[in-house]
């Protein structure tokens, strides 16, 4: 057990483990063309969009370049400071427990909304997108969310905390997961696709982003991203 938990924070297994994610979402979004309606996930279109705001027509390729590049280098990195293959049966370990995880974020996130706001009712939003769109948004969710609220944002506050402030790294990790998931809550009302606000789904939302937060610190990026579109799946499912 103790090898599979570190084994799957290493960056070999954590990158690879979330391209899955990207190469379905873009060929999702690819194959649904026009029925989609020119629909992409948020983190996605605000990623690109900070690319091409800065290099013009040409900003998009910079960020698959970027992107490709920095998940090649951490994985060159990782095998160079730890030779060996790569074992299959801890992608399949990672999967179950993604899956579990999933299951478990719905079940806990929603008891403590609950719990906090016991006069409102916690309604699921209703989706008026089709069901293939809905799909290719849950792992464009797992995927982009979880690449720029916690890897970027998170990580950012993080390190801004330590060597800006001079806060200790638990201090500054807290106060990062804190603002990160009400950043995280937030972004779901903004735009044209955005959901109405309600308090109850605010809370829930930022509660997740706390958790996700504290998944990643502890579980590393894949798994995050992977419990991530699998929640948002089984909710579309469901």
């Amino acid at each position: 057990m103790r090898d599979y938990l570190a084994a799957s924070r290493a960056p070999r297994y954590a990158v690879l483990f979330a391209v899955p994610l990207l190469l379905g979402y873009e060929a999702l979004a690819l194959a649904l063309g026009d029925s989609a309606g020119g629909v992409r996930n948020g983190a996605d279109v605000l990623l690109k969009s900070l690319f091409v705001l800065v290099g013009g027509h040409r900003g998009l390729l910079v960020f698959n370049l970027v992107l490709g590049a920095t998940a090649a280098w951490l994985v060159i990195r990782d095998w160079r400071r730890h030779p060996g293959g790569i074992r299959l049966g801890v992608f399949a370990g990672m999967l179950a427990e993604s899956a579990v995880l999933a299951l478990l974020v719905g079940i806990v996130v929603g008891r403590l909304t609950s719990a906090l706001l016991s006069h409102l009712i916690l309604a699921p939003q209703v989706a008026s997108l089709g069901l293939g769109t809905q799909l290719m948004l849950s792992l464009g969710a797992g995927i982009y969310e979880e690449l720029l609220f916690r890897v970027i944002l998170v990580g950012a506050l993080a390190a801004a905390g330590r060597h800006l402030l001079g806060w200790s790294a638990r201090a500054a990790g807290t106060a990062a997961c804190v603002i990160g998931a009400l950043v995280f809550s937030a972004f779901h009302y903004i735009g044209p696709l955005g959901d109405p606000f309600t308090l109850a789904s605010f809370t829930f939302r930022a509660l997740a982003g706390l958790v996700f937060s504290a998944l990643y610190l502890v579980r590393g990026f894949g798994i995050t991203a992977w419990t991530h579109a699998l929640y948002d799946v089984f909710v579309t499912l469901g």
